[in-house]
């Protein structure tokens, strides 16, 4: 329990208390001028009136006490939460009138303000009010501030207290259905899992024909001597109940919308790319690790890690750790596609992408290393750059607009053509219908 001390401070006059004294120091200066001696007595009078009260306010002694419940302390994005604040007058003397306002972050609402009048000593009382999980992240609730003021409204005085409450808006997570484009990863390792390839000499190596973006490194000379075409070695990596989530969190490669909160309810749609892909990972991150599979998260930056060191991310350590991703200055993909080849065996890749440049599609290219299942989804800039699509973003001109859209359609038929699944980010469909698509290994990239 966090205790506060109302301690001296600096008493200051409200509003209505400096225009008394305005008032009384304009009777003071006409009565002198002419000479009324019961101006005088009534300037002296209004003067009185603030001073006193400042001294009785001044003299107020207090000790509070105060705690806080946060139910739930873990909510989605769209999900309100309801807050018990229990405030106790710990002191020998019953208080005075006081004027009770919860320091709360503008995401999550307005600022709760209390009125408690004449508390007894020891007693507590308890205030509640709600917070709405606008937007995503961790945010604290408090410190309390409490304002004394005097029966006529003259005099306020504040002290804040110390004390603080946590609460984590996480992305939402969409209910997914069946294993998707990713059999194999979790359960028993049925149909889709990845096989090993033994590898017993040189002419038993796996090849492929070689595709745009491929390491020059990996060319099988004498499988293209054989077969006259440029041919690459295959090195697949053995299936594991596992799979890992490529995060692309660039500021560069978002269309980020303003900073007001979105509509509250669970319907309440992302409000720019970057707010959509991260729901999307955060929804297909949960369908995999409800599957019992083990989940790396890699953004641009690097690994998202457990604190508890462990191989891979629980549920709530997805969500928590997503919950405060924020648009990132790295301008390009290379650190994360390095710490993703380092985990190279980690089963599939599910990449969420921004918009992509030509290096981050050659990079993408080389970073894979076999014949799985790969997956890439890139946002749609068409449909995001619609009016209204992203809350609070000018519309580009037609030309900048045109060149965005074929910039993007480029990179989706190059990572296409080096063997990744590919399926667009709509600003008008969800997870969900991304996660049937992808399902579908004839499908590409839906309408």
């Amino acid at each position: 329990m966090a205790r506060t001390r109302i301690g001296d401070a600096v008493s200051s006059l409200t509003l209505r208390g400096r225009c008394l004294v305005a008032a009384g120091v304009t009777l003071a200066l006409l009565g002198a001028l002419l000479g009324e001696r019961t101006l005088l007595q009534l300037a002296l009078f209004v003067l009185a009136l603030p001073v006193l009260s400042a001294v009785g306010v001044a003299r107020q002694r207090f000790r509070l006490a105060s705690r806080r419940s946060v139910t739930p302390g873990r909510v989605p994005r769209g999900d309100g939460a309801s807050v018990l604040l229990e405030v106790t007058n710990t002191d020998r003397r019953p208080g005075g009138l006081w004027l009770l306002a919860e320091q709360v972050p503008a995401e999550l609402g307005a600022r709760p303000q209390f009125v408690v009048e004449r508390l007894a000593a020891g007693v507590t009382a308890a205030l509640r009010y709600r917070v709405h999980g606008g937007r995503r992240g961790r945010f604290a609730l408090g410190p309390l501030r409490l304002r004394l003021v005097d029966p006529f409204g003259l005099v306020l005085r504040t002290a804040a207290g110390a004390d603080t409450a946590a609460l984590v808006v996480v992305p939402r997570v969409r209910p997914l259905s069946g294993a998707g484009p990713l059999a194999g990863v979790g359960g028993s390792g049925g149909e889709g899992a990845r096989r090993s390839i033994a590898v017993h000499g040189e002419d038993d190596v796996s090849t492929r024909e070689y595709r745009h973006g491929d390491d020059l490194r990996m060319v099988h000379w004498r499988a293209t001597a054989r077969t006259g075409e440029l041919m690459v070695r295959l090195e697949e990596r053995p299936w594991r109940a596992s799979a890992t989530l490529l995060l692309d969190c660039r500021s560069t490669g978002h269309l980020l919308g303003g900073t007001a909160a979105g509509p509250a309810g669970d319907t309440a749609p992302p409000t720019d790319t970057l707010e959509w892909l991260i729901e999307a990972a955060a929804s297909i991150g949960s369908h995999l690790i409800g599957r019992g599979a083990g989940l790396r998260v890699v953004t641009e930056a690097g690994e998202l890690r457990p604190a508890t060191g462990a191989r891979g991310l629980g549920a709530g350590e997805l969500l928590d750790s997503l919950a405060e991703l924020a648009p990132s200055r790295h301008s390009g993909l290379e650190p994360g596609l390095q710490e993703l080849r380092r985990g190279g065996d980690a089963g599939p890749v599910v990449a969420l992408l921004g918009l992509l440049g030509p290096d981050d599609v050659q990079a993408l290219a080389r970073a894979r290393s076999g014949p799985g299942t790969d997956l890439a989804v890139l946002v749609d800039p068409e449909s995001w750059l619609d009016a209204g699509a992203v809350r609070g973003r000018r519309p580009l001109a037609p030309a900048a607009r045109a060149q965005v859209v074929a910039q993007q359609q480029q990179a989706a038929d190059l990572l296409a053509a080096a063997g990744w699944r590919i399926a667009l980010a709509r600003a008008d469909a969800g997870v969900e219908q991304l996660w049937e698509t992808l399902g579908d290994p004839a499908a590409r990239v839906p309408a």
